[in-house]
């Protein structure tokens, strides 16, 4: 996972291993260069995956069978990191070249503009259809994100969507051939970042601040109900299924 300069646009790319699982060394690798980001303070930034993924959501194999404590530790770490992304000061756009899929859905959700490519890739949220809850941060940043009529069948049916379905739905603001995806992200960041940076952060902020109190409010016992369901004796085969199709080595 990297950071490229292109003019006043930095574009970070997430390279960490298998479809960008979402796990405790993801978290860390992606702090430290938010912390690079925020010393050098760019004019917007540009969040990308690699091959065919953006993120394909939480690293499974590595959370299945942690202790409830431990489980509750990561889920609000993994709630702690989005809300750090979400309230950025400056213009973030995901370029969401593959599958953005549960926890990579919500990593796309907390840019101001998401660009999809074109292709096989899907995105959504389709936790419901494993068992698991969806925490404060993944509801209230969906919230604010889509249309309401394009809530229900995003979380409450757990849809994944194709492109194309996903921009009718507002999930996503544009769809790009892959080819171009990059820079035409890139080209709509370098248009952000010519809003003067501390009128756009005061306004991101004043846009945003309600939602991130309504998340801390919640923060406590959400983690409590995501543990609760993700430990549920349906989701534990439903997800014990999911990790042994992802560990299966092939013949």
């Amino acid at each position: 996972m990297d950071i490229e300069r292109r003019g006043a646009v930095a574009l970070v790319r997430m390279n960490a291993g298998k479809a960008n699982a979402i796990g405790a060394a993801f978290l860390d690798r992606m702090d430290t260069l938010l912390d690079e980001l925020e010393q050098s303070r760019p004019r917007a930034m540009v969040l990308t995956g690699h091959g065919r993924a953006f993120s394909a959501g939480l690293d499974l194999p590595s959370l299945i069978d942690l202790p409830a404590a431990q489980l509750m530790a990561f889920i609000r770490r993994f709630t702690e990191f989005m809300l750090r992304l979400f309230a950025l000061p400056w213009p973030v756009v995901a370029a969401v070249n593959g599958h953005a899929v549960a926890g990579g859905c919500v990593l796309a959700l907390q840019a101001d503009q998401r660009l999809m490519a074109a292709g096989d890739g899907v995105i959504g949220l389709n936790e419901v259809r494993l068992g698991i809850g969806l925490p404060t941060v993944v509801v209230e940043t969906l919230r604010c994100q889509v249309p309401a009529t394009s809530l229900f069948p995003i979380a409450g049916e757990g849809g994944l969507f194709p492109a194309a379905e996903a921009h009718r739905l507002g999930l996503v603001h544009e769809v790009v051939p892959p080819e171009t995806l990059v820079d035409r992200a890139h080209q709509r960041a370098a248009a952000l970042a010519e809003i003067p940076p501390l009128a756009f952060a005061a306004v991101k902020r004043s846009l945003r601040a309600p939602v991130l109190a309504t998340i801390r409010d919640a923060e406590a016992a959400d983690a409590v109900a995501w543990v609760g369901t993700f430990q549920g004796p349906e989701a534990r085969k439903l997800l014990r299924d999911v990790v042994e199709r992802l560990t299966k080595k092939p013949a």
